[in-house]
Order: C-alpha cells, then sequence, then structure tokens
C-alpha cells in the first residue's frame, strides 16, 4: 500500500521536506513560518474542482460538470489572469474581454464564458444566474424552431410561388444572431435589468425620505440619507463602469471582430478542409506522376513539402486577411446590439444621477434652513446683548448711590423718582441707538 501511495503521489518538494526536518529551528520571533496559513488549503481552493453549468448551443441543453481549473483553461484557451476575473473569492469590476475562442463575460452576478459551442456559468444558487440560464434556453429552443419554420417555409415557397408566400406570412427572415451574442445579449439584459431593478428600489426609498427631511430634521433622518447616499454612490459606481465597458468595446472594432467566434470557428474548419483536400489533391499528383515518369525518391519528398508548406502559408495568410476584412465590415450587428444596451445602461445612470443631484438639492437647501436659524440665533443673541447692556446701567446707577456718604438729594423726597425716570429714558434712548445702529449696518431686519 505504501509503494503504491508513493508511485501515485508527485514526489515532494524540497521545501515541504526542509519544513518537515527535525533539524529545523524556528524563527528569531519563536514563531514557524507559515504559522496559521493554511497554504495547502489556498492551493487546492485555488486549483480544485468546481462546479460549471454548461449550456449547449445545438440543443440548449443544461448540465452541471465539475472541473478544475487548468481543464478550462485548456479547454477554452483561456489564461489564468481571466479565469480570475470569475473567481467569486474576488471582487473585480464589470470586465467583457474577448479572445481567441471565447468571451470572458463578468457582468454583476452573471459570471461565464461563452465560446462557438457552448457558456459555461459558475454554478450559484442566485435567482439571477438561474434566471440567466432558463432564459438562455429558451431563446435558443426558440430559434432552433424559428430555423425549423424557416426551412418549411422555404420549401412551401417553392411549392407554392415565393411571391404568394411572403404574401400570406411576410418576410420572415429575422436578424440572425450567432450563439456567442445571444449568450452575451441574456448576459448584458441580465446585468442591465438588475442594475435597473436596483436603481429603482433606490428611487423609491429616497424620495419620500428626503423630503421628509426636509420638513423635519433630526439625527435619525440625517442618518437614513447618509446610508441611502452611501448606498447610491457603489451603485453609481458600478453602473458607471458597465456603462464604461460597453463603449470601450462599441469604440474598438478590433475587439468587437475578436468577438465573432462563430465565424472564425467556421473559416478555420474551412481552413483545415481546404488543406486537407489539397494535401490529397498533391498526394494524387505526385502519384500520377510517379506512374508517368520515374522521380528521385530522395528529392521529390521535401520538394513536395516545401511546395505544400508555401501553398497553405499563402493560403492561410490570404485567408487571415480576408477574415479580417469581413469583421470589420461585418461589426454592425455587435455594435447595434451593444449599443440597445449601452442606451438602457445610459437611462439607469441617468436616473441614478439625477437622484444624486436631488440629494445635493436637498442638503443645499437643508444647509440654507440652519444656516437661517444660525443667523436668527445670532440676531437673538445680539439684541440679548443689546439689553442686558441697557439693564448695567440701572446697576451702576445703584451702585454709585448705594455708598456711604450724605449729599442733600438725599433728603428730596421726589429725587428717587427722579433718577428712576432719567436712567430709564436714558437707557432707551441707547437701546434706540443700538437697534439703529443694527438696522444702519445690516446686521437685522427691522
Amino acid at each position: 500500500m505504501a509503494d503504491l501511495k508513493e508511485r501515485l503521489l508527485p514526489p515532494k518538494p524540497a521545501s515541504a521536506i526542509n519544513l518537515r526536518d527535525s533539524s529545523y529551528r524556528p524563527s528569531a520571533s519563536g514563531r514557524q513560518p507559515f504559522q496559521g496559513v493554511d497554504v495547502l488549503g489556498l492551493k487546492k481552493r485555488g486549483q480544485g474542482l468546481r462546479s460549471w453549468i454548461r449550456v449547449d448551443a445545438a440543443t440548449g441543453d443544461s448540465q452541471v460538470i465539475e472541473v478544475d481549473k487548468f481543464t478550462i483553461m485548456r479547454r477554452c484557451d483561456l489564461p489564468a489572469r481571466d479565469l480570475r476575473l470569475l473567481d467569486p473569492l474576488f471582487v473585480y469590476p464589470s470586465t467583457i474581454l474577448g479572445r481567441e475562442k471565447a468571451i470572458v463575460v463578468n457582468l454583476e452576478q452573471i459570471r461565464c464564458i461563452i465560446t462557438a459551442d457552448e457558456v459555461l456559468l459558475l454554478n450559484s444558487l442566485d435567482s439571477y444566474v438561474l434566471q440567466y440560464v432558463v432564459e438562455l434556453q429558451r431563446r435558443l429552443k426558440a430559434a432552433s424552431n424559428n430555423e425549423v419554420w424557416q426551412s418549411e417555409g422555404a420549401e412551401l415557397s417553392r411549392r407554392i410561388g415565393d411571391r404568394s408566400f411572403r404574401e400570406i406570412f411576410g418576410n420572415n427572415s429575422p436578424d440572425y444572431l450567432p450563439f456567442e451574442f445571444r449568450a452575451l445579449e441574456v448576459a448584458l439584459e441580465a446585468a442591465c435589468t438588475f442594475l435597473d431593478t436596483q436603481a429603482a428600489e433606490l428611487e423609491i426609498e429616497a424620495y419620500p425620505l428626503l423630503d421628509e427631511l426636509t420638513s423635519k430634521i433630526s439625527t435619525l433622518n440625517l442618518e437614513r440619507v447618509r446610508r441611502l447616499k452611501s448606498r447610491l454612490v457603489a451603485l453609481t459606481r458600478r453602473v458607471q463602469k458597465v456603462r464604461d465597458e460597453i463603449e470601450q468595446l462599441m469604440d474598438d472594432d478590433g475587439d468587437m471582430a475578436e468577438m465573432y467566434l462563430t465565424e472564425k470557428k467556421r473559416r478555420m474548419e474551412l481552413l483545415f478542409n481546404v488543406g486537407d483536400q489539397s494535401v490529397i489533391g498533391y498526394r494524387s499528383n505526385d502519384g500520377t506522376q510517379s506512374i508517368s515518369a520515374p522521380v528521385s525518391p530522395v528529392s521529390s519528398p521535401p520538394e513536395n513539402r516545401r511546395l505544400e508548406k508555401t501553398i497553405s502559408l499563402a493560403r492561410s495568410r490570404h485567408d487571415s486577411m480576408r477574415s479580417s476584412e469581413s469583421g470589420t465590415e461585418n461589426i454592425e450587428e455587435l455594435e447595434m446590439l451593444l449599443e440597445a444596451y449601452f442606451v438602457v445602461i445610459d437611462s439607469t445612470l441617468n436616473k441614478l444621477t439625477s437622484l444624486k443631484e436631488y440629494i445635493d438639492d436637498t442638503e443645499d437647501f437643508i444647509n440654507i434652513q440652519l444656516d437661517n436659524v444660525r443667523n436668527q440665533l445670532i440676531q437673538f443673541e445680539l439684541l440679548l446683548t443689546t439689553a442686558t447692556f441697557v439693564v448695567a446701567i440701572f446697576g451702576v446707577v445703584a451702585g454709585i448711590f448705594g455708598m456711604n456718604f450724605m449729599i442733600p438729594l438725599f433728603d428730596n423726597p421726589s429725587a428717587f423718582t427722579w433718577v428712576l425716570v432719567i436712567t430709564g429714558v436714558t437707557g432707551a434712548i441707547i437701546f434706540c441707538s443700538f437697534l439703529w445702529f443694527f438696522r444702519y449696518k445690516r446686521l437685522m431686519p427691522l
């Protein structure tokens, strides 16, 4: 059993052997290196099996498969950095990447790899992921039924006449989209619908809360608005990223031409077929030559190989140039598809921008109200200070006449009345003078 285990398991690296060596000493801090870090667990998590939902392009059937990261990389011809965009352990912004044999899509909850034959979607319990699979299956089956109906309609049109058939059924040639664009369209629709739903829910919650805040400024309402604004900023950033990604694709014709996977696959198969036929033709030509005239067995095979290699290289260059020219000419359908969802996501962004402007206007209105209340408090404090100064005059007069000295004014019975009258009139004159000064300086509306 131990021998079988040693043969099946790969050899241990030298670093692992050194870590388990008894002569190994801990570091100066007294802790073992990588203590508390599950390195093997992290490695297994990155390289282990992962559940994917596979949707077939021909039949529209879905199945759950479990494959590892390297199998997906070989199957879709993708680098590891593209698969990191789909890893649920990482948080990456929305991205759409066109590669040689696949399209990598990371749009909100939809993280998938689209090829010319299938869609590989990370298995998740999210409702939007399940809706994506169901909607894609529905459209694929509807498209297959439409193709069957079109073939039957073409046969019927040949029987009863093309003109009468078109008069009966109308023009039955809808815009054809290859499989990768149908899958991309469903992903864009799911992402735009999800973001638009969140924006609508935020609007429903925001406007009554802001109206309540304008009528009653309280700590609770201010805290609710602060949380609402944080959610709005995060959602706006996500919507803006999706919009920028679509706009970047629309501005780059090369990236859009790279996403025609079905067309590239068809031309590649055609190139292989033409190459096989050319090889068979040359072999037949060589066979006829060998019958009619003797050919040196040493010199003929290298010449034939060189000729075949030259012709196949020239043909591949011609096909690649033709594919690039036709790709730049036939990107209108993808551009129209992206433009349609660009309008949708731009409308969502406009909603969030309007909501942010409304919040900013509400904050400005609240700041104006607070400034007004602050100004009223300052004016009241100024009046109160002026009145305190006038009352302090009576205290000064009382302090003066409270001195322990004798004057003839104390013997006059009406002297107290005259002192009160003169002091009150003087205080009133001083108070009115302050009020006139405040009005003259426009310190308060009087």
